[in-house]
């Protein structure tokens, strides 16, 4: 197994995930992309797609917090070390869990998932964030992306990074679009400590 290959084997487990997010600089990240782009408040009904362990909840307010992931071991060590803060399902079983709640979301957090999906599975992400959140309610995604005159070193991390489909900010836009009637789109270069272009997404309408 190559070093890449390795690095992937580990982070599915919930204390690789959490150190290598600590190495990069990750728990920071999250909080820039809460306060300055997320701008959750108290009271919020939030749904996280692709929730991991959890982490994200030690930079919330008071929130009614529902979690979703596809990874027993993530949602397991979610449920430990958060389980009085929120909720936490496992792939389907959570979707037929919030399938009454429809219309009911504040916000809808996409912290890193969409460039795990092809293009069909991310339309149906877009389509559930759509279908969840209420009229005045907003999406807001978080993801690896390919710029022009990116760095060398930048563009080699994103292609190796355990998600597959990274794309240019014109791809994610394409789309949200037929989903969100307003897409606002923002480029970051400084949310970790290696070089990273990311682009987040906040969608509404």
């Amino acid at each position: 197994m190559n070093i890449i290959g390795k690095i992937s084997s580990i982070l599915s487990f919930p204390a690789g995930y959490r150190f290598f997010q600590r190495m990069v600089g990750a728990e920071s990240s999250r909080k820039t992309y809460l306060v300055e782009h997320v701008k959750p408040c108290p009271g919020d009904k939030i749904l996280d797609i692709g929730c991991g362990p959890g982490d994200i909840l030690n930079h919330l307010p008071n929130v009614r917090y529902t979690g979703l992931d596809i990874s027993p071991e993530y949602i397991a060590a979610a449920k430990q070390r958060y389980g009085s803060r929120g909720r936490f399902f496992c792939s389907d079983v959570g979707l037929a869990a919030i399938e009454g709640e429809h219309g009911s979301f504040d916000l809808v957090l996409s912290v890193g998932v969409i460039h795990h999906l092809d293009d069909a599975q991310a339309d149906k992400l877009f389509a559930l964030a759509r279908r969840v959140l209420s009229p005045t309610g907003r999406l807001v995604t978080y993801d690896g992306c390919y710029v022009p005159q990116q760095s060398r070193i930048a563009r080699w991390m994103l292609s190796k990074d355990r998600g597959k489909f990274v794309r240019t900010r014109e791809e994610y836009l394409r789309l949200a679009a037929p989903h969100f009637s307003t897409v606002e789109p923002q480029l970051r270069h400084d949310l970790l400590r290696i070089p990273y272009t990311h682009l987040i997404l906040r969608c509404s309408g």
